[in-house]
């Protein structure tokens, strides 16, 4: 049986380029029983000005995409799965998590420039307030400029570029985004965990459809293909350490879980950083995963926040979490 299907997207080049891969994906996978259309969505993180925390943070690129789902107007939604508020969405369900990118954090500098290498007193700018408090943490004499655009837009801000003069020394952005948009040329250095530890969830997508879904139907059937279970795992980990911390996707929190290749064991490593980058909390668990895994991936994340949280971790950072 042929199935029309209609996926939700924001309009930016980024969520066009990641939305394309899925409903490339999901035709193949259909096996020709499914009939794909895009549909563009604004969001308010579209249309309003300021910083994204000033603004509650990434969720604002969901609710609007959100809205069309349970309104009927698309039947998938494509989301950086990172931006996804970690409670969750009544009459709403995770359909599928395709493979992750890397999700390392990259600097884009002028004249090839690393971290190591800015100048004192280099301008570099970021949106995140995680990415910030680790840049002040690694280089505390460099400054941190608050910026907000499309990808295109933040690497013509930096000096000397290919899209103008600029007036910063340098940007970060997430790697996966720069790769799926074919600018990994701008990127002069990757960071490590070490480093910069990622956003929970960075460099995964979401796919999220209706609730009661027919397990028969195509559009199903296609999105069990799609999941990847490694991907799921992880992030499911890393969304449970940062519901549990009450922290909001714009916290100075990194997160990165591993699923190891005897496909049981899965490693999740955490860091609360103090937005100042003047002191920081690492720490690291592993679980064996039983027949529950989903179940036992999101029990590794709780009890990592536990263990931060036990270690002084609110003490850092505005956390919602008590004691």
């Amino acid at each position: 049986m042929l199935q029309h299907v209609r996926v939700g997207t924001r309009a930016s080049a980024l969520a066009l380029t990641q939305t394309g891969h899925v409903v490339d994906a999901l035709a193949a996978l259909g096996d020709g029983d499914l009939t794909l259309e895009t549909v563009h969505v604004r969001t308010e993180g579209d249309r309003l000005t300021g910083s994204l925390q000033s603004l509650g943070g990434t969720g604002v690129f969901v609710a609007a995409l959100r809205d069309a789902l349970l309104d009927g107007r698309c039947d998938v939604a494509v989301h950086s799965l990172k931006d996804l508020p970690t409670g969750d969405a009544d009459g709403l369900t995770l359909g599928a998590v395709p493979p992750r990118e890397d999700p390392a954090d990259a600097l884009c500098a002028r004249d090839g420039l690393t971290l190591g290498l800015l100048p004192p007193g280099a301008l570099v700018g970021t949106g995140s307030p995680r990415r910030a408090a680790q840049l002040r943490a690694a280089r505390p004499d460099l400054v941190v400029v608050d910026i907000r655009g499309n990808v295109d837009t933040r690497l013509g801000r930096v000096a000397g570029s290919a899209s103008g003069p600029g007036d910063l020394d340098a940007v970060v952005l997430a790697r996966a985004g720069l790769a799926r948009l074919g600018r990994l040329d701008a990127v002069t250095e990757a960071f490590g965990p070490d480093v910069m530890a990622p956003a929970p969830g960075q460099g995964a997508l979401a796919v999220e459809v209706r609730a009661g879904l027919e397990p028969d139907e195509p559009l199903a059937q296609a999105l069990r293909l799609l999941d990847h279970r490694p991907t799921r795992l992880a992030v499911l980990a890393e969304r449970a350490l940062l519901g549990r911390l009450e922290a909001g996707c714009a916290a100075p929190i990194g997160a990165t879980g591993r699923l190891a290749h005897d496909g049981r064991t899965l490693f999740l490593d955490a860091v609360v950083v103090r937005p100042d980058g003047g002191a920081s909390l690492r720490r690291g668990l592993t679980a064996t995963l039983g027949g529950d895994s989903t179940t036992d991936a999101r029990a590794l994340g709780t009890r990592l926040a536990e263990t931060l949280l036990d270690a002084g971790a609110a003490d850092l950072a505005a956390l919602g979490a008590v004691r």
